[in-house]
C-alpha cells in the first residue's frame, strides 16, 4: 500500500488531501502544529478508511523540528511515496505593518520547509525510482500582492526546476496553482472576502481531485478549472506594470471598499421597501 505525507493536514486543502488519499487506500503521515486536532482527525480517518495514520505535531517554521519531518521522508523501512507540501498561512496587514520576525516565520513555512522536505523526499524517491511531490502554490504567484505572492512565485519556479531535474528518474514534481478556494485560509488570516463574486470560488474537493489526477499523469503545473487556467495565462503574458496596478497589496483594500459599497446598496434597497418608510396612499 502506498504512503503519503501531507503537511498542513488539519484544515483546508491539506485536510481534503488527507481524506481523498485515505479513500484511495493510502496510508498517511499527517503533519501540523495542533497535536490534539491532528490526533482527532487521524482517528476519524482510521475509523472510516481503515488505513494506517501517523501524526507528527511540528511547526514547520521551527528549523530543528522540521528536521524530524525530513528524517521521516527518508525512512527506508516505511517509505513515503507521495509528499504534499501544503502548509501555509497568510498575514493580515501590509508589509511594513507587520514585524519582520513574523515575515521570516511565514517565509520559513512557505519556502524553506518546501525546499528541505522536497530535497529529502526526492533523494529518497529517486533511489527507489518511484514517487511524486505536490507543492501547493497559488496563482497569486503571478501577481504583485506582497510577500505571500512572492513566496508562491518561488514555489512555482522551484517546482518547475525540480520537475526538470527529476525527468527520467521515475519521480515527478507538480505545483498546484489554485485560485480562490473555499477553505479556512482567509478566515484564519482575518480577511473578509465578501467583495469577491461567487463564481471566483472553487471547492476544495474539486481542487484536490484535479491535483491528484495531474500528479498521476506527471503534469508539472496543475491549475484547476478553465477560468483559472485562462487567468493564469493572461497573468503570465500581461505587462508587469499592468499586474502591479491590478494586484498590488492595495487590492484587498479595494475589495473591502467594494464589499462595503455592496452592503450599503443592499441596505438602501431594503429601506426603500421598509413599511415604516412608506408613505400612506392617498385617500
Amino acid at each position: 500500500m502506498a504512503r503519503a505525507l501531507v503537511t498542513g493536514s488539519t484544515s483546508g486543502l491539506g485536510l481534503e488531501f488527507a481524506w481523498q488519499l485515505a479513500g484511495t487506500r493510502h496510508d498517511l503521515v499527517l503533519v501540523a502544529r495542533d497535536e490534539d486536532r491532528l490526533r482527532s482527525i487521524a482517528a476519524q480517518i482510521r475509523d472510516v478508511h481503515r488505513v494506517e495514520v501517523e501524526v507528527l505535531a511540528v511547526d514547520l517554521s521551527d528549523r530543528h523540528r522540521l528536521d524530524r519531518v525530513a528524517t521521516r521522508l527518508t525512512d527506508p523501512v516505511d517509505p513515503v511515496d507521495l509528499l504534499v507540501n501544503n502548509a501555509g498561512y497568510g498575514l493580515r496587514g501590509g508589509f511594513l505593518e507587520i514585524g519582520v520576525e513574523d515575515h521570516e516565520k511565514q517565509m520559513d513555512t512557505l519556502m524553506r520547509a518546501v525546499l528541505v522536505l522536497s530535497h529529502a523526499a526526492a533523494r529518497s524517491m529517486v533511489q527507489r525510482r518511484r514517487g511524486a511531490i505536490i507543492n501547493v502554490s497559488s496563482l497569486a504567484g503571478y501577481t504583485a500582492a506582497g510577500p505571500y505572492a512572492a513566496s508562491k512565485s518561488w514555489v512555482t519556479v522551484f517546482t518547475e526546476s525540480l520537475a526538470s531535474e527529476l525527468k527520467g528518474t521515475g519521480v515527478s514534481a507538480t505545483a498546484l496553482l489554485p485560485g480562490f478556494v473555499q477553505t479556512e485560509f482567509h478566515e484564519r488570516a482575518s480577511m473578509n472576502m465578501e467583495g469577491l463574486p461567487r463564481i471566483t470560488w472553487l471547492k476544495a474537493p474539486y481542487v484536490v481531485e484535479q491535483a491528484l489526477k495531474d500528479a498521476a499523469r506527471g503534469v508539472v503545473l496543475s491549475i484547476p478549472s478553465v477560468k483559472y487556467r485562462t487567468a493564469g495565462e493572461v497573468s503570465r503574458i500581461a505587462p508587469r506594470s499592468m499586474m502591479r496596478a491590478l494586484t498590488s497589496p492595495n487590492w484587498y483594500h479595494r475589495l473591502q471598499r467594494k464589499a462595503v459599497g455592496r452592503s450599503r446598496r443592499r441596505a438602501s434597497r431594503r429601506n426603500l421597501h421598509a413599511p415604516w418608510q412608506r408613505e400612506d396612499p392617498p385617500q
